[in-house]
């Protein structure tokens, strides 16, 4: 009996998108990480940076540093 729920081709990196990058590749590299649409992640960014007084400013910056950027493109 094998267990093939950890298998290295489905596990997924966060890594800023060198392809669909607007700024940095973060929000890119969430949208694939996630499975969603960066332009959404974009938008929401956007509305918490609005409504969040900069916080969401903060973390994007620390994604940029933090975030390793993906070579594949």
């Amino acid at each position: 009996m094998t267990n093939n729920v950890y298998s290295p081709e489905t596990k997924k990196k966060l890594r800023r998108s060198s392809s669909d990058k607007m700024v940095a590749g973060v929000c890119g590299g969430w949208a694939k990480m996630l499975g969603v649409d960066a332009a959404l992640l974009r938008i929401l960014l956007v509305a918490a940076t609005i409504f969040g007084i900069g916080t969401p400013v903060l973390i994007y910056a620390a994604c940029w540093i933090l975030m390793p950027e993906d070579e594949t493109g």
